[in-house]
């Protein structure tokens, strides 16, 4: 199950703190937009999960 960022958790006003610890290279960040995890790159390691400040990193939920 992929990884994503919350956008209502995320302040999205600074460089993500999570880009350099993702051991994949998966986060990515345009500017101080909401970064974005790459399902293709992402391992699930969850150190992003760990080391997220304000929680805002989560497994995603699948509906349907």
């Amino acid at each position: 199950m992929a990884l994503v960022i919350d956008p209502l958790l995320c302040p999205q006003n600074h460089r993500c703190p999570m880009i350099p610890i993702c051991p994949a290279g998966a986060i990515s960040q345009k500017g101080n937009a909401l970064p974005e995890i790459d399902p293709e790159k992402c391992i699930e390691c969850g150190k992003c999960v760990r080391h997220c400040g304000r929680q805002a990193v989560h497994k995603a939920e699948r509906h349907g």
